[in-house]
């Protein structure tokens, strides 16, 4: 009679938690997509462009190679020049990265 009944119980938290796990996994399904994208920078402009903004900008690290930044450049050139529907003012903002981070940089700001 006692394992009837404790048998009766461990049937019933088993279908409690069949139960509540199906529930979770209908939940799982139902999230939002995120995209597995890299996150980029989502904050604007600085007035004087820094090293890090320029590594940002460029997508390398703040100490690496002459080869790598102009690398870098060039990917990040042909994704947004004017002539291919991208932005003056990003194509300026580029060049001005490549420049701060090859030592190039004059004491000015962009033409924007």
């Amino acid at each position: 009679m006692v394992a009837a009944i404790i048998a009766g119980a461990a049937v019933a938290a088993a279908a409690y938690a069949g139960k509540y796990g199906l529930e979770a996994w209908q939940a799982f399904k139902l999230r939002p997509v995120r995209p597995r994208m890299r996150k980029f920078y989502e904050g604007g402009f600085q007035s004087t462009m820094t090293r890090r903004e320029a590594a940002l900008i460029l997508g390398v690290r703040e100490s690496v190679a002459a080869e790598k930044v102009k690398e870098a450049h060039r990917r990040v050139m042909v994704a947004n020049h004017p002539d291919a529907g991208g932005s003056h003012y990003l194509a300026s903002k580029i060049n001005e990265a490549k420049d701060m981070m090859l030592g190039k940089t004059k004491s000015s700001t962009s033409a924007f």
